[in-house]
């Protein structure tokens, strides 16, 4: 899955980089046969107030700090001229759209997700930066993925880039991207799964029906109520909503990297999921889709800093849209 640019534009990038609070970390994939693996990688910490992601308004409060740990992870993995991107999931807002009726022409189709989304959109469409791909196709009709940010946002990081000397030749976000991990695994998932990806300051759930998208959502860390109730009503309105039968597999990623808040609630919502689900909850892993080289020692948390590194680069190659 990718939303912000839902095919490369050229030659795959050599490298991903992901922008987070807390952290700058990168990855570099090398092929050996059909295997793909990680041949480098570095993460530079970032200091609190360093960077805040937000929907709509400045992420960067010291653009100098955040550059220094740029420079620094790019030289770690080979300082590539072409990357792709990873940003928090809170820089976009996701919406769902659904037409009974798709215009033949990409212009009317175009004209017609804007005119859907903007009556939600928290500031002016003509400063949005819109991209959306084609989701489930149902019986009333053809779903679309949506993403919907603030240009001048998405640049902020772009720029970043610039001034390193790579190209952000996609952009995409974490969660989606932890997602494409998990497919590009190749075990077969034709049946309804579900993943929540807790990062430093949010969490996000993704509804999964194989490899399409049928549902999602983000809280930010300072929501009222726990991460444990949001898990709660999603699975309710699954079964309620989405004609839910159950779910073959339940992902957790993100929580060895999270802070000491987040990972409490993150085992509160591994036993509360085990007990209503009656499934096990199980960690996403990368290495099933990218071997580690031998030097690289693979601790819980480089797993969960590699999974949408990971997942952003092999998403091309697995032909993944969600």
């Amino acid at each position: 899955m990718s939303i912000f640019s839902p095919v490369w534009n050229g030659p795959a990038p050599a490298a991903a980089v992901e922008i987070a609070t807390g952290r700058v970390s990168a990855a570099s994939l090398e092929w050996r046969g059909d295997q793909a693996v990680v041949s480098a990688h570095a993460s530079e910490p970032l200091p609190d107030g360093m960077l805040t992601p937000a929907l709509a308004t400045t992420n960067l409060h010291d653009r100098a700090a955040v550059a220094v740990a740029l420079g620094r992870v790019l030289e770690r993995v080979g300082r590539p001229k072409r990357i792709g991107l990873v940003l928090p999931d809170v820089v976009a807002k996701i919406s769902l759209v659904r037409f009974e009726q798709v215009p033949s022409r990409a212009q009317d189709l175009d004209q017609l997700v804007r005119w859907q989304v903007r009556k939600s959109a928290p500031f002016p469409i003509e400063e949005a930066q819109l991209a959306y791909v084609r989701g489930i196709q149902a019986a009333d009709g053809q779903e679309f993925i949506v993403s919907l940010a603030r240009r001048a946002v998405i640049e902020e990081y772009e720029g970043l880039c610039t001034d390193a000397g790579a190209h952000a030749g996609v952009v995409d976000l974490a969660t989606f991207n932890v997602v494409n991990a998990v497919l590009a695994a190749g075990t077969p998932l034709a049946a309804d799964w579900l993943l929540v990806n807790v990062a430093a300051d949010y969490a996000s759930i993704a509804l999964m029906r194989g490899s399409d998208l049928i549902f999602f959502r983000n809280r930010v860390s300072d929501a009222d109520g726990t991460l444990a109730d949001l898990v709660h009503q999603t699975a309710m309105y699954y079964e309620d909503r989405l004609g839910g039968t159950g779910f073959a597999r339940v992902l957790l990623a993100g929580a060895s990297s999270a802070g000491a808040r987040q990972a409490g609630d993150i085992e509160q919502v591994r036993r509360s999921l085990e007990d209503r689900l009656t499934c096990p909850v199980d960690t996403v892993d990368p290495r099933a889709a990218a071997a580690i080289a031998d030097r690289i020692t693979a601790s819980p948390a480089l797993l969960d800093t590699l999974a949408p590194l990971v997942g952003l680069l092999l998403r091309d190659r697995q032909r993944v849209t969600v």
